[in-house]
Formats: structure tokens, C-alpha cells, sequence
């Protein structure tokens, strides 16, 4: 027996149309139709979603969280930052590593509604056993391993390598020069994390290729992307020319009002936003994946981009088809949302206030066409 549903009455915003109209969604068993094909099978015999007053987009992805609960001093429950929060499909960027991420998919993948996806973090031992897990080379993933559970595991779509002092210590540039060797070998993105030296940018940047993923691209830290007179850096803009993304990547310590500002007055170069959200920041300074959309259409992203920046580019980044789209015949993951007309107090990671008057609100989260959460 067929399942129909129309969303009605929602402003639906196509990211790749880079429209909002006014218009009625269909789903027929978990995938996108046009809705007259439900009128003219079903008549009237289908589910009505009211969307009046709300916006629809397809389901919203979070490039970096951080969700292995209970086997790291991170994690956080997958569904309070996932579908709870209007988001379809997460990325756990690094927690797990080749020695546990079976019991990361046991544990937390198969037990959220939330889609969880992971960048396997080329230390073997992941976050489990600390943060700082690049220091030691005895624990990196080797080729062997790499290959075995890439081959096996689908929901992996690349690796994740934390570029900071206090994880690397005395290795430097090593680790990373590792992981591109095995990004090559496997055909797969890296999502490195810059934070402070060493190593320093002019020794990252190069060592990174198309498809790659600059996570906390807009930190407060000295020795950023962006040199005194607010233009970037020559290795960062060679970068972003080869093809390699930046990613907002709140988290604590790693998103500035002042230099996403800065970064917005002189280029108008794509990104990603997602949150690095984990325990200790859920209240914050992050809060949610909305609300940290929410700062950047306070600092002058158009609604548009600040979605697309979630959906068909997110997607795009680790290689989802089936996600970021509204094209028809595709899975039905949506994200309804409101956006409420107010004033809101939110900081960023450096402690500095700014006073938004439009804040994003989750209203409803519709999963392979069925809805797993609603206000």
C-alpha cells in the first residue's frame, strides 16, 4: 500500500534553484513527487502537513559534530543536536577511529533516528583515549586498515586530521602529509582542523587538494586565514582555487564574529556551515545548527545561501545525491523551519555579543518521508 503525504502551504526554499516560492511538496513512500501524481492516484485518500507560516528545505546537514557518547569526553546525543534540531544527516567528524568505530555504528549509529555519518579520524584510537591523539605515529590507521573498512563500512565518507599543537605535539606536519597519502590511496576527502601552531598554515594549505574540507576556517586565533590588511593569506587563496571548501566549524574556540566579517567585506567565496557541537558547548556558545545559521544571516548571508550552505553544498561535500535536493524521485528529507522575528543575544567563540532580530526555530523534521519530529 502506498504512503502519500503533501506538505502544504510551506515557502520552500530550493537551494539549487536558489528560490523560495510558495508551493506544496509531495512524497510517495519516502521519495519526492510532484504532488498533482498523489492527487490524480489517491484523490483525497493522503496525509495533509500543514506548513502555513513555515519554510521547507531539504533536510539540513551538519558537516562536524561530535556524537560518540559515553566513550568520549565530547559526545553528546546524536537526536538532541540531529533531527530534535531540524537537522536529517550529521557527520561526526573524528570521534571514532579505526579500532572502535564498530562500536560507534553498535552504539550510536543504530540507535538515533538521526542519519550519522563519519569522518574516521586517522588516529586508530580516535577521541577515545584523549585529544591528543596525533602524537604518537604508533597509532595512525595504517594503509591496510584503511582500505578494509572504507571498503566496508558506507556510512565513512572521509578522514579527519586535527591540525593543532596541542593534538599533534612534537609530530608537526607529519600527520597530515600521512593523511594525504591515504586520502589518495582510498579517493576520499579530508577534513582537516585548524586551530593554533604549529604547524602553520603555509604548511597545510599546500597539502591540501579538491574536494578537501578546512574545518574552523573563521577561528579568532592568530595565524588565521586572513593577514592584517583582511586579505588572505597566498595559501589559502590557492586553496580555495584548487578546489578545497572552508567550513565554519563553530565549536568553542572556533568561530569569530570579527573574522567571518572581516572574510565577508572582501570575498564572496562559498562555504560550508556546520557546528562542531559537542557537550560542553550545547548551551555555548554554539547552541544548535539553526542558531548558528542564525549568526550568519545576522552578519549578512542571504537566507538562500545560508541554507544551501547546510543542504545542496553540504551534500555535495561528501558526496550525497540523495541529500541537499528537492529533485523529484529523490529521498524525502526535509527540514521545516521558522524564523521568528526577535531580538537574541548570541556570542560567538571569542565572547563577543551580537544582537540578532531574526532567529531560525525547528518546526518539523521529516526523515525518508516520515516525520520524527515535530514541536
Amino acid at each position: 500500500m502506498n504512503n502519500y503525504k503533501i506538505i502544504e502551504n510551506g515557502y520552500v526554499i530550493d537551494p539549487e534553484r536558489e528560490v523560495i516560492e510558495k508551493k506544496n511538496i509531495g512524497i510517495i513512500n519516502g521519495k519526492l513527487v510532484d504532488p498533482q501524481t498523489i492527487i490524480q492516484e489517491s484523490a483525497d485518500n493522503y496525509e495533509r502537513i500543514n506548513a502555513e507560516g513555515c519554510y521547507v528545505a531539504p533536510g539540513f546537514i551538519d558537516l562536524h559534530v561530535h556524537v560518540f557518547k559515553d566513550r568520549t569526553s565530547l559526545g553528546i546525543e546524536a537526536d538532541l543536536v540531529g533531527v530534535e534540531q531540524g537537522v536529517t544527516t550529521i557527520v561526526d567528524a573524528g570521534s571514532s577511529g579505526y579500532e572502535n568505530y564498530k562500536q560507534f555504528k553498535e552504539l550510536i549509529v543504530k540507535n538515533s533516528k538521526t542519519e550519522i555519518l563519519s569522518f574516521l579520524n586517522i588516529s586508530r584510537k580516535g577521541l577515545c583515549e584523549g585529544i591528543s591523539e596525533l602524537e604518537n605515529p604508533n597509532n595512525l590507521m595504517t594503509f591496510e586498515e584503511a582500505e578494509k573498512i572504507f571498503t566496508s563500512e558506507k556510512n565513512i565518507v572521509g578522514l579527519k586530521a586535527r591540525m593543532s599543537s596541542s593534538v599533534v605535539k612534537e609530530q608537526g606536519i607529519a600527520p597530515l602529509q600521512y593523511a594525504r597519502k591515504l586520502a589518495d590511496q582510498l579517493e576520499v576527502p579530508i577534513m582537516v582542523h585548524i586551530g593554533n601552531p604549529p604547524p602553520y598554515l603555509n604548511e597545510v594549505f599546500p597539502l591540501l587538494q579538491k574536494g578537501d574540507i578546512v574545518t574552523h576556517a573563521f577561528h579568532g586565533k592568530k595565524h588565521g586565514i586572513l593577514k592584517e590588511d583582511n586579505t588572505m593569506i597566498p595559501e589559502a587563496l590557492e586553496a580555495l582555487e584548487r578546489g578545497v571548501l572552508f567550513d565554519v566549524g563553530h565549536g568553542t574556540a572556533s568561530f569569530s564574529y570579527r573574522t567571518i566579517t572581516r572574510f565577508k567585506e572582501r570575498y564572496s567565496c562559498p562555504f560550508t556551515i556546520s557546528t562542531d557541537i559537542y557537550i560542553d558547548n550545547y548551551v555555548k556558545p554554539v547552541g544548535s545548527l539553526m542558531k548558528t545559521m542564525s549568526k550568519l544571516l545576522s552578519i549578512g548571508y542571504s537566507l538562500n545561501d545560508v541554507v544551501k550552505s547546510v543542504t545542496s553544498r553540504a551534500a555535495k561535500a561528501i558526496g550525497l545525491a540523495e541529500q541537499g535536493t528537492l529533485k523529484l524521485g529523490t529521498r524525502a528529507d526535509l527540514t521545516i523551519f521558522t524564523i521568528a522575528e526577535r531580538e537574541e543575544d548570541l556570542v560567538d567563540s571569542e565572547g563577543e555579543i551580537m544582537k540578532v532580530r531574526r532567529v531560525l526555530q525547528p518546526r518539523m523534521t521529516v526523515k525518508d518521508g516520515e516525520v520524527v519530529y515535530s514541536e
